[in-house]
């Protein structure tokens, strides 16, 4: 047995159980964007809570979404939502006060994560640098921009003295690989899709919604020859 994992091991350093497909690192990409507390009067609030959790599934060498995560996120320290906030995300104070709070938010994601991972033999990787067996599957998160996993997530978990789960801690900024990739600054998400030829699907500041066109755009990306790596890593 141990015979066999040495030359296992052996071959994976060398390269000789590469990957079977494309030169893509990542078999999967997981999509997320967030909705949050906001205001625009300008007072507050350089702490805005999560309201909505979506999350989807892309096969990148297929383009479908094979899975989907939502909820609503119950806001603990501004738990009114403002007028401007209900307006721009389409979320209703119904939808919150029924929600649940973040810490079971989270562990409800982790839950999904690992049940896919399960299912499809997922593993995380920060950097996929090294090839990995045809069975094993290389998964990596995907945002439009830092703002969600970099800044909204992680400071409200210090906020709480919530666990992050330490798979959020490294993923990719489809926005600046866009503006890298094409060399043009993209107009929001919308523009970057019209600019690729792809109609807005749904509605805008929807956090599903939004997973979903970020989704079709990395695919529409991949197709067009993108190579997707980790942008933003935090150290252990």
């Amino acid at each position: 047995q141990l015979g066999l994992i040495r030359r296992k091991s052996f071959a994976l350093a060398n390269g000789n159980l590469g990957r079977s497909r494309s030169k893509q690192l990542y078999d999967y990409l997981i999509v997320i964007d967030f909705e949050s507390t906001c205001w625009n009067d300008g007072k507050h609030h350089s702490s805005p809570e999560i309201i909505e959790f979506p999350a989807v599934l892309l096969n990148a060498s297929t383009g479908e979404i094979e899975s989907e995560f939502h909820a609503y996120v119950q806001p603990q320290e501004h738990p009114t939502l403002s007028e401007f906030c209900m307006e721009l995300t389409g979320i209703k104070q119904a939808q919150i006060d029924e929600g649940v709070p973040l810490k079971i938010c989270l562990s409800q994601f982790c839950k999904w994560i690992h049940r896919i991972q399960q299912q499809k033999k997922i593993i995380f990787a920060a950097e996929a640098s090294e090839p990995t067996t045809s069975e094993v599957k290389l998964c990596a998160f995907v945002t439009w921009s830092d703002w969600d996993l970099g800044v909204c997530l992680e400071y409200e978990c210090r906020r709480k003295q919530l666990l992050k789960p330490v798979f959020l801690s490294s993923w990719i900024d489809l926005r600046a690989t866009y503006k890298l990739f094409y060399k043009r600054k993209p107009k929001g998400l919308s523009g970057a899709l019209q600019e690729v030829g792809i109609e807005f699907s749904g509605r805008e500041h929807s956090g599903l919604d939004d997973s979903r066109n970020t989704a079709l755009l990395a695919w529409k990306m991949i197709r067009d020859g993108c190579l997707m790596k980790i942008t933003k890593s935090f150290s252990k």
